[in-house]
């Protein structure tokens, strides 16, 4: 009802950036992490990139009293690194691990090894039942190179693969909530799909306060972490952490404050990592009727951006089919040559051939090597098949979710 108290929510969201052995000043930035949660309080907690289960036991002791109910989503060789804690029950969980996330040969970026996936936790706070959802990581797959983005047609999958988990995983929710780094910028095709085809508002953009770096930044050059090549052409840095939101059914949400940190910590010479934390305040109000409507825009710009994505899936798409290909022949020429050996190798124990034609250590060694490129050529055909299959798959979904949005009156 109109008269009803309003639930006052507050959420923190964090790119922890813990990478065992390898992030900078890693433990010390954990217990500075929990320090700051214990002291403030918030209600709602969504971590990412904490690679250790150790890191997050420690910070589940910690923060026992204040936030008794937590979550660690396990996927991937080295997890997900995704965690939530809350000072409110958690009913259920449940993790999508995304279909495309990278390749595995790509061994600097290891981005396909962590599994990127979203984990829905599902509580209900006085009433009101909540479907927050928190990435890898959402964590999208990194961007690495703004010009030459070849891991731009599994974003777009994986930004696809999260729109539809919402849509179909929030229908019994009274209010939706989204935190995470998506890897994108505020702008990109990607995060205009996302949140065109579920209603997602953004709280920076809907925010009645705002504090923090200019325009809502969360990688900024002033962070003695960030890899400042990275951010050449945005000087005031990028913004990829975001809070997104929604209410489903007979209930309003609105943010009124959005803050983000500023570099350091209070009182330390470190910043929390090399993303800065996103803190938000929700209001949450019972209306008198259902708020009704799913799709955040109108259908004739919804359906410009599936348009986008799917072409850029298309792209991507044939880039694989060429992979493909071109791993399948070399798989096929390394069969070909060991089949010339083992004649050969045949045909000089027959007594077919006066002698061996190479020398046994060059003969045997070119065996293994063709062995090898056989083996890697087969693993990387079958992966490549897959990917065509996921992106095709892709593609098909956006071509009946275009057509659908064009039958409309």
């Amino acid at each position: 009802m109109e008269g009803e108290p309003t639930l006052r929510l507050r959420v923190f969201d964090l790119n922890c950036w813990a990478i065992r052995y390898l992030s900078k000043r890693r433990p010390e930035r954990v217990r500075l992490i929990g320090d700051t949660l214990r002291r403030e309080g918030f209600d709602l907690v969504l971590l990412q990139e904490v690679w250790s289960e150790q890191d997050y036991s420690d910070l589940k002791v910690k923060l026992a009293d204040c936030y008794p109910f937590s979550h660690y989503f396990r996927s991937g060789v080295i997890g997900s690194g995704l965690c939530v804690f809350s000072r409110f029950p958690i009913l259920d969980t449940l993790l999508y691990q995304y279909s495309l996330n990278g390749y595995p040969y790509m061994l600097q970026h290891g981005d396909w090894f962590c599994g990127k996936s979203v984990g829905l936790v599902i509580m209900k706070i006085s009433g009101i039942i909540f479907n927050p959802l928190c990435f890898p990581s959402l964590q999208l797959h990194a961007e690495y190179s703004r010009d030459k983005d070849a891991y731009l047609p599994h974003r777009l999958v994986q930004a696809w693969e999260l729109a539809q988990f919402i849509r179909h995983t929030s229908k019994a929710a009274d209010v939706v909530l989204l935190g995470g780094d998506l890897n994108m910028h505020p702008e990109d095709v990607g995060i205009r799909l996302l949140r065109g085809w579920t209603g997602l508002r953004d709280a920076f953009a809907e925010a009645t306060h705002f504090e923090g770096c200019k325009n809502g930044c969360t990688l900024v050059p002033d962070n003695c972490f960030t890899d400042k090549s990275e951010l050449l052409p945005f000087p005031l840095g990028i913004r990829i952490d975001y809070i997104l939101y929604k209410a489903i059914s007979s209930f309003t949400v609105k943010c009124e404050e959005l803050k983000t940190t500023t570099g350091p910590a209070p009182g330390m010479d470190i910043p929390f990592s090399d993303h800065e934390a996103v803190m938000a305040t929700l209001h949450i109000q019972r209306q008198g009727q259902p708020a009704g409507a799913t799709l955040g825009t109108a259908d004739v710009a919804l359906a410009d951006v599936v348009t986008e994505a799917r072409t850029e899936v298309g792209v991507g798409l044939r880039a694989a089919q060429q992979q493909r290909y071109s791993s399948g022949r070399m798989a096929v020429l390394a069969l070909l040559l060991l089949l010339l050996q083992a004649t050969a190798a045949l045909g000089t124990l027959a007594g077919l051939g006066a002698e061996q034609p190479f020398p046994k250590l060059s003969f045997c060694l070119l065996a293994f090597l063709a062995l090898g490129i056989l083996i890697l050529a087969t693993g990387l055909h079958l992966f490549h098949t897959m990917e065509v299959k996921m992106l095709h798959g892709t593609e098909d979904q956006m071509s009946m979710a275009l057509r659908a949005l064009q039958e409309r009156p």
